[in-house]
This record gives structure tokens, C-alpha cells and sequence, in this order.
């Protein structure tokens, strides 16, 4: 896709093909990809491709725009505009971490918006449930209703807002009790309780990694309740989190929170951009992509290339200029962090630290030679290189070091003058004009 300077029918084909399969490995459900492709297809077609952006760049961000679109843009914040107090119901499967997320958004509730809340357990069904909810209540230093399993939920509830209006609570909390597949009675029983409590906000919490069925999981909530919101929970785990875009779209609501950690304090308000990232497990790439391409000079790299096609041969100025772009980037660090995921692994495996000080390194020999030393590196010998050691503060083995590492991209860009230079740059991207780095064979 790259040189071309539009995105047509015929390139955008492969991609969308690559992007169909990292949602399908993500776990979103086949009907939610198809149907999200053919958006980004239409959106797609015949767009200009805009200054030093490639068509695969600019159909990355398409891509990751309409994603983020799609499990709602930026922020949705939790609804308590109502008369104390503000009752949330939790519903979702066994297993999806309800009562965990209850006590999580308890002490979000205290911690974030200053308000003063109460919990409430409906599940009389599962064993302990009730003294989970106590526990983890406490954990989030929240206040905690008692209710036993010999109740009726309706019955917990009506007592809980009661309880809730006459001590002065802002929100109540209501954790229902979960089956580990959706039945009827199940559905009946959060019907009645949302009936009973009128709910300002019904939140519905599911598993990230569930995958493939979620879709079913939504599908039957929404039509049993209104769902106002999402709570997305075990993002920890190794799962890419597709199932946020199957449930965003199946339910229409939007997501607002997301359980990061098992810890107390692990859920946070969900970002669409930051998750849509996720999802194509491509790390914060679109900054990658703006990074190197503000950092690289075009001008610089299209006129190296025309000297080492003219046969001049590439010098130590040319190396310099190449050690330096390095730096104007942001530094090597700077760019890992943008990586995706499995390619940052591998580039962990390098001492980024060393890696940034040898090229400062590398400069200050560069710089320590002279002008006639720079253009025609065959005249230092010796005792020049030991002058250059001297002023760059390193050993004359360093000296050497730069020199033969000069040699080999001598000899490559050798190889490269047939026009071969150009095709590099190209296949090379947004990264032109880049050497090869120094600790990164």
C-alpha cells in the first residue's frame, strides 16, 4: 500500500483482511466484525492520504477511530442525578466479578465523587455471597445492609432504600445474584427487583475474557432490562478485550468502568481510544507514527539517497546526520513505549539506557574528527585515532568499534545504490533515513 497516494478498492482489501483477523483473535463476535469492517470500508474509500502518511497509515487511523467510536467515544461517567438515594443495580452471570466491581465502584463513589454508600446484597442463592459482599464492603470503606438467604429479594431491596433514605445515603448499591447460564427465573427476578428500586443507573457486568458469547449474554439482559452502562471487568487478564465491542454494540450502552486489577482500588473509568488500541493489539501506534514522522527530515533522507545513487558514497557527516535523527525522535525509549505489545517484548530484551548512551557516544567521536577525518575515513590511523579518543573522552577501542560498524553501512548502502535505496526507504515506512541501532542487531 505504500507510494500510492489514495486509499482504493484493491489496497484497502489486504488490510481490512489483517484487520479482520485481530478482532476475530480479540473474541469479537463474527456479525459485530463484518458489520464494522463494511463501516470502515465506506468510510475509507477514496480518502486522500494526507502529507508523509502511507495509505496503511492512514487507514490505521480510520480503523481506530471508527473502533473507538463504536464502544463510545472518550468518556461515559456515571448518572446520579437523582433524589437520594441514587440506586445502581448490578446484573450479570456468575462469575463475571459482580460483587468485587460492587465494592470497587463503592470506594470510586467515596474516593471520586465524595458521596457517602451503602451495599446491599440480593443474591440469596450462591453460598458466602452475602458475607463476600460484607467483606469487600468493608475493604472499600463503605457501610454494608445485612440481608440473609432465607429472604426475598424484593423484600432485601424495599428494606435497603428504606434503611439508605433514613440514614441519609447518596447511592445504594444493589448486587443481584448471578447463574452461570442466562434461565428465566433469573431474568424474572431482575425484572421485579428493577421494578421495585427504579434504578437511576442498571450496569451490566461482564467478563473480558467470556469472548465469543458474550453477544448472547448482552442480547438477553437488554431484553430483559434497560441497561444505562457497562462494567467490563478482568482487563488484566491475556484477553484483548473484544467482547467490549460485541456487548457495546449488541446492548447500545455505553461502557463506564473497567476492572483492571483484583485489588480494591482496580477499576477505572473506561477510555475507548486506549482500549480500541488494545483491541488490535497495536500499542499507542498512531503516536508512533506522528512521532517519527515530525522527527524525520524527508528532505535529508531523499538527498542521501540521491548521493548514494550518484556514487558519491555515504561519509561519517552522512552517519552523524543518520545518529542524529535518531535523537530528534524522542530517543529509543520514548519509541518503545508506543510499540505494540509483542514487538515491545522483543525490544525489551535490548538495554534501551545503553543503547541511547552509545549513540551520544557515537557523536561525540564523530565530532571529535575532522572534516577531511569525516569525508575520507581511510586516513585515520593511529595516531589520529588516538587524538580522537583523547577528545571524545573514550577509549580508542570505541574508536574502532564506530568505525567498523561505519564500514558494514557503508557496504550496505553500497549495495544499495542501484535505486535500491529509494525500495528500502519505502519498505522501511514511516522509519526512513533510520539506522540500524546500535545493541539492536
Amino acid at each position: 500500500m505504500r507510494g500510492q497516494a489514495r486509499i482504493t478498492e484493491g489496497n484497502v482489501t489486504d488490510m481490512l483482511r489483517e484487520v479482520r483477523m485481530a478482532l476475530l483473535e480479540a473474541d469479537v463476535a463474527l456479525p459485530v466484525v463484518r458489520d464494522f469492517i463494511a463501516r470502515v470500508k465506506e468510510k475509507a474509500l477514496g480518502q486522500e492520504v494526507v502529507g508523509s502518511l502511507t495509505p496503511g497509515q492512514a487507514l490505521v487511523g480510520i480503523v481506530h477511530r471508527e473502533l473507538a467510536a463504536t464502544m463510545g467515544d472518550g468518556v461515559a461517567d456515571i448518572n446520579l442525578a437523582a433524589q437520594p438515594p441514587a440506586v445502581i443495580l448490578m446484573a450479570g452471570l456468575q462469575g463475571a466479578g459482580k460483587t468485587t466491581t460492587t465494592a470497587k465502584l463503592a470506594k470510586h463513589l467515596i474516593e471520586k465523587r465524595k458521596k457517602k454508600v451503602l451495599t446491599v446484597s440480593g443474591d440469596v442463592y450462591r453460598p458466602a455471597a452475602i458475607e463476600q459482599l460484607k467483606t469487600v464492603t468493608a475493604q472499600a470503606g463503605a457501610e454494608w445492609f445485612p440481608s440473609t438467604p432465607d429472604q426475598k429479594p424484593v423484600d432485601i431491596a424495599r428494606a435497603a432504600v428504606d434503611y439508605a433514605r433514613r440514614h441519609f445515603f447518596d447511592v445504594l448499591l444493589v448486587d443481584t445474584a448471578g447463574r452461570l447460564a442466562i434461565d428465566e427465573a433469573l431474568m424474572r427476578e431482575i425484572q421485579e427487583l428493577h421494578a421495585v428500586l427504579k434504578p437511576v443507573e442498571t450496569l451490566f457486568v461482564v467478563d473480558a475474557m467470556q469472548g465469543q458469547d458474550a453477544i448472547n449474554t448482552a442480547k438477553a439482559f437488554k431484553d430483559a432490562l434497560p441497561l444505562t452502562g457497562i462494567v467490563l471487568t478482568k482487563l488484566d487478564g491475556d484477553s484483548r478485550g473484544g467482547a467490549a465491542l460485541s456487548v457495546r454494540q449488541v446492548t447500545g450502552a455505553p461502557i463506564k468502568f473497567a476492572g483492571v486489577s483484583e485489588k480494591i482500588d482496580g477499576l477505572e473509568v473506561f477510555d475507548a481510544d486506549r482500549h480500541a488500541q488494545r483491541v488490535l493489539g497495536m500499542g499507542d501506534i498512531l503516536a508512533l507514527v506522528e512521532q517519527v514522522t515530525a522527527g524525520v527530515d524527508m528532505a535529508a533522507a531523499q538527498k542521501l539517497a540521491a548521493k548514494v545513487k550518484s556514487g558519491e558514497g555515504f561519509d561519517l557527516n552522512d552517519f552523524l546526520d543518520q545518529l542524529r535523527q535518531m535523537k530528534q525522535m524522542g530517543g529509543l525509549s520514548s519509541l518503545m513505549d508506543k510499540l505494540p505489545a509483542a514487538m515491545a517484548a522483543k525490544a525489551s530484551e535490548v538495554d534501551m539506557g545503553r543503547a541511547e548512551k552509545d549513540i551520544k557516544r557515537k557523536e561525540g567521536i564523530i565530532c571529535s574528527m575532522t572534516l577531511k577525518e569525516r569525508r575520507k575515513p581511510e586516513i585515520i590511523k593511529a595516531t589520529r585515532k588516538r587524538r580522537i579518543a583523547a577528545g571524545a573522552g573514550v577509549q580508542v577501542q570505541e574508536v574502532n568499534r564506530l568505525l567498523k560498524e561505519f564500514e558494514q553501512m557503508q557496504d550496505m548502502m553500497k549495495k544499495m545504490k542501484g535505486g535500491g535505496m529509494m525500495k528500502m526507504m519505502k519498505r522501511m515506512g514511516g522509519l526512513k533515513g533510520m539506522p540500524k541501532l546500535p545493541g539492536m542487531g
